[in-house]
């Protein structure tokens, strides 16, 4: 009897924690940010005066349903809105000295309130106001594209064991979205630049079980517990949107179309015992002034889990590590060759 009583009372705990949020899943409304806003801010300031560009749209041509178990549902895998992102992107590159964003997505609804103040001041002002609208911008520069790819369930798997009734197991998936992009000029029409970036999706799942039966095999218990984390497809779609604008404003440098105010110097400043070199050269005794970063790479739906909104430099086996650390490694490591060449050449001397 003590027994089922215990059992009883277990089972109504479980239920109750089931059907009851957590406190600490529910969040207060945040600003949503870049996901990779310091590589779109920190983009060298362009010299010369804005460019004026116009996005008409930035539609899904995907035409990707959102991906179930057993059947497509009737929403749409990725988001209708892209352009909002693109316009972000946009504002945001260069910390704003990039581009003079125009109005054109709501173009019909901008042209009829222009009509509606220039009607109603000819009609109680007359004609001859002087309180006129301003004309309209035009734009140099066209932005077209769109999400052209969804590819669902690209690598999939995962992991179980169980032993006498209980067991535990883990599975992942992982999508991928691309999206392409394209500068037009309005004068010519010729395409100017064009990319097409992508990013994948992770989603991951743990659990465990028990099923035993109880007394001889005349009652069974049964306990169940797990848990998931799924990236947003939003996010993704971000990511890519905007890491395609990093590109398109690179490659134009690249390609003349415009200029960088400061060209980036690759040469990285190292601090090299507490003093800063910035021309990269090495001085007698020189120590490394940066502990070595013991980071052991990640599959990229573990790092995701292990380092959620982190910026992850993956290699093309998908292992990742923070962006962070990565530059910590690359510079700890050139800072050594450096020192082991000044060294080899003072043992020569």
């Amino acid at each position: 009897m003590l027994k089922i009583l215990t059992l009883a009372i277990g089972v109504i705990l479980l239920t109750g924690c089931a059907t009851t949020m957590p406190s600490s899943m529910i969040e207060n409304p945040k600003v949503v940010r870049s996901p990779i806003e310091n590589i779109l801010k920190n983009v060298p300031e362009l010299d010369g005066p804005k460019i004026t560009i116009a996005i008409y749209n930035f539609i899904d041509k995907t035409g990707q349903r959102k991906p179930s178990e057993n059947f497509s549902q009737l929403s749409s895998a990725v988001t209708q809105g892209a352009e909002v992102w693109v316009i972000s992107g946009l504002q945001e590159v260069g910390n704003g000295t990039y581009f003079t964003v125009l109005e054109r997505v709501g173009l019909e609804n901008l042209v009829k309130e222009r009509q509606l103040i220039r009607s109603t001041r000819e009609l109680y002002e007359g004609k001859d106001n002087k309180n006129r609208l301003k004309p309209m911008k035009f734009a140099g520069l066209l932005l077209e594209g769109g999400v052209i790819g969804y590819d669902s369930n690209i690598t999939s798997g995962g992991a179980g064991a169980r032993y006498f009734g209980i067991g535990a197991n883990t599975q992942y998936r992982t999508d991928k979205v691309t999206v392409a992009m394209r500068i037009v000029s309005v004068q010519t029409g010729e395409v100017l630049l064009s990319v097409a970036t992508e990013k994948t999706i992770a989603s991951y799942a743990s659990g465990a079980d028990v099923f035993r039966f109880l007394d001889l095999g005349t009652k069974a218990l049964e306990i169940e517990a797990g848990a998931a984390v799924n990236e947003p497809t939003n996010y993704a779609v971000r990511a890519a949107i905007e890491a395609a604008i990093v590109e398109l404003v690179t490659s134009g440098e690249a390609s003349g179309l415009w200029k960088f105010k400061n060209k980036p110097n690759n040469k990285d400043i190292i601090q090299k015992g507490g003093v800063v070199h910035e021309e990269g050269t090495v001085t007698k005794n020189n120590n490394v002034d940066m502990a070595i970063p013991h980071l052991r790479p990640l599959p990229d739906v573990e790092a995701f889990k292990k380092w959620p909104g982190k910026t992850l430099y993956c290699s093309e086996g998908n292992l990742c590590i923070p962006s962070e650390v990565a530059v910590d490694q690359y510079k700890y490591e050139r800072l050594r060759q450096e020192n082991k060449q000044t060294n080899e050449g003072e043992n020569n001397e």
